[in-house]
């Protein structure tokens, strides 16, 4: 426990006119006490793992083709808006349509498109290849919420690029740009 510990001071004089008690607290089983705490709390908790994105990264300089029936690109506009199509833009498989994040809005757009490429091309192999192309308007959380779909949809194969300027000027016709 702790205790006080008291000492008397005179300083060599002739007439004691009061006696001056000097405290003090002896902390040192507090600190023990800390030190113990401290060191049973690090080793019973369990820390966290981070959970990385894994990005597959081209090899080599050759540029890939994609495939038109395989492609779909996702621009991603302002107030959590997508504009998407399947091929190229000049050339649209599916023309290009609005749509929101969520279980109704890319999630049902991505799991149909994926069905169809796979019946489409009769091989697991060939499935669904993803641009996706955030605007100047978009945030952060709308590329992360873009990839979480890409998860739980579990299309493997999908890329970031930067949006051209034909596709920003379909977002500023929807007025979503």
């Amino acid at each position: 426990m702790a205790q006080l510990n008291t000492s008397e001071s005179n300083k060599g004089g002739k007439k004691i006119r009061s006696k001056k008690i000097i405290l003090g607290v002896d902390l040192t089983a507090m600190v023990d006490l800390a030190f113990l705490l401290i060191t049973f709390f690090m080793l019973t908790t369990s820390l966290a793992k981070q959970n990385a994105l894994k990005v597959d990264m081209p090899v080599g300089d050759d540029v890939a083709t994609i495939p038109d029936n395989r492609s779909l690109t996702i621009c991603l506009g302002k107030n959590n808006q997508i504009v998407w199509y399947r091929g190229t833009l000049e050339n649209p498989i599916e023309k290009p349509t609005i749509s929101g994040y969520g279980k109704k809005g890319i999630r049902n757009v991505l799991a149909t498109q994926q069905s169809k490429v796979l019946a489409e091309t009769k091989n697991t192999d060939k499935g669904l290849i993803v641009l996706i192309k955030p605007s100047d308007k978009s945030n952060y959380q709308n590329l992360v919420d873009m990839l979480d779909e890409m998860s739980i949809n579990q299309i493997s194969r999908y890329s970031i690029d930067d949006i051209q300027e034909k596709e920003t000027d379909i977002l500023k016709k929807e007025k979503i740009y």
